[in-house]
């Protein structure tokens, strides 16, 4: 399931950074594609994170990842997805649950490293 997640998410990536670069182009201000190119960078790079997760969990199944995966993506999604949704005009004060987005992904990060450090 984990591997599965992270896949959907990096094709969502793909398909949501064309979109910036090609249709938000020429409807969009600098402040909005900046918010877009943002988002996608760190979609990107957290969507990598959860893939690595993922064949973790399968390589070695008795290291938990369900926590710090679940507290990436709930990240992703409120991060990435507010990011997204003011770029697309959406009124700016969806910016104030954006860092709630970050914080959840740099939990998701240190709940790893925690269960990294506890399995030594």
């Amino acid at each position: 399931m984990w591997l599965g997640i992270a896949a959907v998410n990096l094709a969502l990536a793909v398909m949501l950074g064309a979109f910036g670069a090609h249709g938000l182009k020429h409807m969009a201000s600098a402040q909005q594609l900046e918010w877009w190119h943002t988002a996608t960078q760190y979609f990107f790079w957290h969507a990598l994170g959860l893939l690595v997760l993922g064949v973790l969990a399968k390589a070695v199944p008795a290291f938990m990842v369900k926590m710090p995966f679940s507290l990436l993506q709930l990240g992703l999604i409120i991060f990435c997805g507010s990011l997204y949704l003011m770029a697309l005009g959406l009124p700016r004060w969806l910016g104030a649950i954006t860092p709630v987005g970050g914080v959840l992904m740099i939990s998701g990060w240190l709940t790893l490293a925690w269960l990294a450090f506890k399995q030594q």
